[in-house]
């Protein structure tokens, strides 16, 4: 127990500083890189390993050799902001190094990481970079050649084969790259349309449920005017309360939209305004005011859900109400909430001879009325029914999954 606790504690260390390091500048990180491996040329018992191609007779350390090692380690600072220049840097030092005939350093070992950096980073003219790598390394294996080198044809394709392989990996590299990108970019714009989806959705729904009981509200306002005008007050602050509702409601939705960063549903300055199923007794209030005669009831222990699962909740009995007083006004109406261990069961029924409220199929912005949210709920893992009654008025039931909220 205590080995694991210790190991734990020093992974914890090292992601500290290797996280700080990850977020420096590439060019600080490449420059670190290439005077590594500079000061590792110069280093006596590395000075075996290393690229060889010429075996050539040794000439002896000068200057001009210290200038050619330079030449094969330095230009690595800039692996990634130049990724062609560097490699066509390293490798002409390399190829004059291998034909003056000096010994083999560490710094050889440059010419793999050039071009495994082109391979990874160069962004235009990939093809022709081949092309003309592999013409000069036939040029410095004709000059080699020439100069007397034992190596044969074989040799020359085998020594190929390593910086070819180091190109290959810095290309699989980049295309893994790139693919990653292109799926978050295509992640990014899913996210997008379906937020978009939603939100039309919530506009929908606000707009339609509180237009609707403030044109029933107003026209019954009208006609207590005449004929008694006492309680027409009562209509108007009906009226009054409903555009009051549908203002806070669409405040919410304009804080979604101008939200940034984390989920605008946490925020706690908005959770008072966004609705919820605790609040169905407001619609039901709401839809008593506008002259529709609705009855009430919930059974079960209300239990903590998901602010998706509640949302649509409210939204099934919103639209349910909003079609009951549009197609059916001053019908007897009832609401019906169950509140089960998994499910949240709603029933909606409105009486009478009815005409059955249009279900439109959803279109590209994400379905409006019945349609939209038998949608919304399907997301949940739920299903959602509507349609006329066998003795008459219509009828929409719903079951969406609750899952507990884990306090």
């Amino acid at each position: 127990m205590m080995f694991r606790q210790a190991r734990r504690s020093g992974r914890r260390l090292l992601r500290a500083p290797l996280g700080r390091w990850q977020e420096r500048d590439a060019l600080l990180k490449d420059g670190v890189l290439a005077l590594a491996l500079t000061l590792l040329a110069f280093v006596p018992t590395l000075s075996t390993v290393g690229a060889q191609i010429g075996d050539l007779p040794e000439r002896p350390a000068n200057a001009l050799g210290v200038g050619l090692v330079l030449a094969q380690t330095l230009p690595l600072a800039v692996r990634r902001r130049w990724p062609a220049a560097c490699p066509a840097v390293v490798a002409g030092a390399f190829a004059v190094h291998q034909a003056l005939g000096f010994a083999t350093t560490f710094a050889s070992v440059g010419l793999y990481l050039a071009l495994y950096s082109a391979g990874a980073h160069q962004v235009r003219f990939r093809r022709a970079l081949v092309v003309v790598a592999s013409a000069g390394y036939a040029v410095l294996a004709g000059v080699l050649d020439r100069l007397g080198s034992p190596q044969s044809m074989p040799d020359y394709v085998a020594f190929w084969l390593a910086p070819a392989a180091a190109w290959l990996v810095g290309s699989t590299v980049r295309r893994r790259r790139t693919e990653e990108a292109e799926r978050r970019r295509l992640a990014a714009e899913v996210a997008t349309a379906a937020e978009r989806a939603r939100i039309a959705r919530e506009l929908h729904d606000v707009v339609t449920h509180h237009v609707t009981a403030m044109v029933v509200q107003a026209d019954a306002a009208q006609f207590l005017l005449t004929s008694a005008p006492e309680r027409a007050g009562e209509g108007l602050a009906a009226v009054s309360d409903t555009g009051r509702r549908a203002l806070t409601e669409l405040r919410y939705l304009l804080g979604v939209l101008e939200a940034t960063g984390g989920s605008a549903s946490a925020d706690p300055a908005g959770a008072g305004r966004a609705p919820a199923p605790g609040r169905v007794g407001d619609l039901v209030e709401q839809a008593r005011r506008s002259g529709q005669p609705v009855e009430f009831a919930e059974r079960g222990e209300r239990r903590p859900a998901s602010v998706d699962v509640e949302l649509a909740a409210y939204r099934v009995v919103q639209e349910a109400l909003t079609n009951a007083m549009k197609h059916a006004a001053g019908k007897p109406t009832r609401v019906l909430l169950r509140h089960g261990d998994e499910h949240i069961g709603i029933e909606v029924a409105t009486d009478g001879p009815v005409a059955a409220p249009v279900i439109r199929k959803p279109g590209p912005a994400g379905g409006r009325g019945l349609a939209g949210l038998r949608a919304r709920v399907r997301m949940l893992g739920g299903e959602l029914e509507a349609g006329p009654r066998p003795e008459g008025g219509f009828e929409v039931r719903a079951t969406i999954p609750s899952e507990p909220v884990q306090e």
